[in-house]
């Protein structure tokens, strides 16, 4: 705490030395946590010193936006960092550091250029080898790399243009390219350049972001003081303390992780994607589930509003389809043909002879929260008429459980892309093809997904209907703040301060 006063005097002292002035009206607070309705900007009220943001950071973690993978450093990261474009909680992508963007008519080569304007905190201008360097390290990191997978090139044209070649058509490269972009040499500095509002200030008595004053660009920014106090994390539970205890007002917390601990103070909260998808997985070689019509009478038996309050506490958003509830390419009325119904899944497993049986269902012990939950999801299947033998291992054990396809379901945990990719799960040899899920027209149909998102409707489809994978949830990250704080958070994922610069996708497309 006396640090955190330390940090706070030099910021009021910043304050006033930049000779900066406040409208201290009263403020009514009206936020509305886990509100549905997130489409207003969120704004900082006005109001004294104590309404001052104070955020949180691992600083031996450091801020570097490829190698760094807590979600809690990459709050700080949406404040200092900028990527050719930005996506909102709605999955809308706007543009920032891109000038402009010409596709091929394939789709296959995407062409872009660098605003002219964009400069780095260091005076420095944005360049096109800055943005290849970028891409090029986060292609190989370990936060971004899955995203990128389709991605075959990133080179620079004889213009100085950033060319981008995929392995396929890609109708919206740029739902992925919010990737933030640092100078070339930096790629791998524990805490590079950015060109985003605020810089990284690390003093005697503390670190804190100040806000630049010669910014590249104008934007209705979510925080607008000229310094964010950090106080430095430890653990996170120690993060929760600070948060009731000592002063700190804004988290990101990450429910469904074993580390997770309960906030019980008087704050709101602020639901923000993460992307985390929870489904059960089937052994296309099981001789249980060995036709499409008992795979697909799966998610019949499925509760997945009882797992996301009973297990997730709220912080889980079921889903019947492989996509975000919250994309653009969740179709809520095909989704409604597929929820839970037990006397139909019971119906299934009758008329298939295969009442009685026993079925290995496989999870990872090494996440209990995951593995409470597939102990009740095999409730649900033994209420269908099967004989569940769970198979609870964790580390090595599991990943070789799961290569040798020692399983008949699964109850599997990933992170989709921002433009819901399923094709690891159906390609040849693809990171997820867990138990034979390969399937050529499975992954067609992922590929003409990627080419038209008209097209996500026959995936969602044919992968419900032929039993392909059965989804469970999308868990959220959950944003508290102190009461007050903000009229309205709209946090997204990877973007927790999200803002617009007032571009739209037809000013730069050429």
């Amino acid at each position: 705490m006396k640090r955190l006063i330390c940090i706070f005097l030099a910021v009021c002292l910043l304050l006033s030395v930049g000779g900066c002035s406040y409208d201290y009206s009263d403020y009514v607070p009206t936020g509305g946590g886990l509100a549905d309705d997130q489409s207003q900007m969120p704004t900082q009220p006005d109001g004294n010193e104590d309404k001052i943001v104070t955020l949180t950071f691992y600083k031996e973690k450091g801020l570097n936006p490829y190698l760094c993978t807590d979600y809690t450093n990459r709050v700080l990261m949406s404040l200092m960092y900028q990527g050719l474009f930005t996506t909102d909680s709605s999955y809308k992508t706007t543009p920032v550091l891109c000038g402009s963007y010409a596709p091929s008519m394939d789709y296959m080569t995407h062409v872009f250029t660098v605003d002219p304007k964009a400069r780095f905190s260091d005076g420095t201008a944005v360049t096109s080898q800055d943005v290849a360097a970028s891409l090029l390290a986060a292609k190989e990191s370990p936060y971004f790399s899955g995203r990128l997978s389709h991605i075959t090139g990133i080179s620079l044209s004889g213009a100085g243009e950033v060319v981008i070649n995929t392995d396929t058509e890609m109708g919206n490269l740029p739902i992925l390219l919010d990737i933030p972009i640092v100078p070339a040499e930096q790629v791998a500095a524990h805490v590079p350049v950015g060109s985003g509002p605020y810089t990284l200030e690390d003093t005697v008595v503390g670190c804190y972001l100040k806000k630049q004053s010669k910014w590249w660009c104008q934007a209705a920014l979510q925080i607008s003081t000229p310094a964010i106090p950090l106080m430095e994390a430890a653990s996170v539970s120690g993060i929760r303390d600070d948060f009731q205890f000592n002063g700190l007002n804004f988290v990101l917390t990450d429910p469904s992780s074993d580390k997770y601990v309960d906030y019980r103070s008087d704050a709101e909260m602020w639901n923000c994607e993460s992307g985390l998808f929870l489904y059960i997985g089937c052994n296309q070689d099981s001789k249980i589930f060995d036709t499409p019509e008992l795979r697909a009478a799966l998610t019949y038996a499925i509760d997945r509003d009882s797992l996301a309050s009973k297990f997730y506490r709220g912080f889980a958003q079921s889903a019947t389809l492989p996509a975000s509830p919250h994309s653009p390419y969740y179709n809520k009325a095909l989704a409604a043909k597929y929820g839970y119904d037990a006397a139909k899944f019971a119906e299934a497993v009758t008329a298939s002879g295969k009442q009685g049986s026993t079925l290995v269902l496989l999870v990872n012990s090494d996440d209990s929260l995951r593995l409470r939950a597939a102990r009740a999801v095999g409730d649900m299947l033994t209420a269908g008429g099967f004989v569940v033998e769970m198979k609870e291992l964790g580390g090595t054990a599991y990943e070789n459980a799961i290569k040798k396809r020692q399983f008949d379901l699964y109850l599997g945990k990933t992170r989709l892309s921002p433009n819901m990719d399923l094709s690891a799960f159906f390609d040849t040899w693809g990171a997820l093809s867990y138990g034979g899920l390969d399937d050529l027209a499975a992954y067609a149909l992922c590929l003409d997904a990627l080419a038209d998102e008209g097209n996500y409707y026959n995936l969602h489809r044919t992968v419900m209907e032929q039993g392909l994978l059965c989804p469970v949830l999308f868990c959220n990250y959950t944003v508290y703040t102190t009461r007050g704080m903000f009229t309205q958070l709209a946090p997204a994922r990877d973007n927790v301060f999200g803002y617009s610069i007032g571009k739209t996708m037809e000013s730069v497309m050429k």
